[in-house]
Parts: structure tokens; sequence; C-alpha cells
């Protein structure tokens, strides 16, 4: 149940950059998450939010250039510290690639990005009126046993 926020000032993005850029996000996150591409399953349960506030500010004050908060919900377990680093890198280039039209973006524009991953601890999901747990996810998405007992092997643990 990947859940993904982008927070950026409003019209940063014009909608079919916005648009492109959610569908974007989430076939990353699910690639990171370790889903098979095209897995409607797993899609399914992948949701993004959009949020553009009037202002942002940096230090009190109006920034010049839009700056942009990725926050990605995954379940514990579910990404390691190479895939959250593969992620994070990912999510930052697609960020910028979208204000820029697709254009290569200058290196010092990343720090305009944040990406704040938020690994749900195994028993804090909810959906449908349950709790929803790792493997109750990856058993819908279609993960194999074996990947199964090896993710839920990590939250183990760090119990």
């Amino acid at each position: 149940m990947p859940m993904i926020d982008l927070t950026m000032p409003r019209g940063a993005l014009d909608t079919d950059a916005k648009a492109g850029l959610m569908r974007e996000l989430t076939h990353t996150l699910l690639k990171w998450e370790g889903a098979t591409p095209g897995n409607e399953a797993a899609e399914s349960i992948a949701w993004t939010f959009v949020h553009e506030p009037e202002l942002v500010t940096v230090a009190g004050r109006p920034s010049e250039l839009p700056r942009y908060r990725v926050v990605v919900g995954v379940p514990e377990g579910s990404l390691d510290d190479r895939t959250r680093e593969g992620l994070v890198v990912e999510v930052t280039d697609q960020v910028l690639r979208a204000e820029s039209g697709g254009k290569e973006p200058a290196p010092a524009d990343a720090r305009r990005v944040w990406v704040i991953v938020n690994e749900i601890p195994d028993g804090h999901w909810g959906g449908g009126g349950h709790i929803v747990r790792l493997a109750d996810i990856m058993t819908f998405a279609g993960a194999s046993e074996q990947e199964i007992l090896r993710r839920t092997s990590r939250i183990r643990a760090t119990a």
C-alpha cells in the first residue's frame, strides 16, 4: 500500500506535467519496492496525492524557485538502504525533469527536492476497515512465498 504525497507551490507544474509525474513516481516506488512492472494488483493500492499550497517559504520568505516535498509511505521492511537510496535519487530526478520539461536538471536543483521515506510499522496500516500487514499486501500483489518470508524477516530482525 505505498502512498505518495507531493507538495509543491500552486502553479509549479501544469496539469499534464503533474499527472505524468505522479504516474512516474508511482511506477518508481513500486519498482523499488520490488513489484513487477504492470502488476495491476500492486498498482491498485498505490495512491498518490498532490498538495499545492498558495505559498511555500524558505527561512520564512517566499522562495524564488519552487520547492518540492515528496513524502512516501511504505510498509516497514519493504525497502532496504540500497533501495531507499535508489528511490530518493530517482524521485528527485523525476520531479526536476517534470519541472524542466524533460531537460537535464542542474545538480544544484536537487537541493530543492526533499524526499521523505516513512516506513510504517507492520500492523499500523489500515485498509478496508482492517489492519493490513506487509505479508497481506505482498500476497495481494502476487509475491512468492519465498519473497514474503525474505521481506518479513527484516521486520522480525528489527523488532
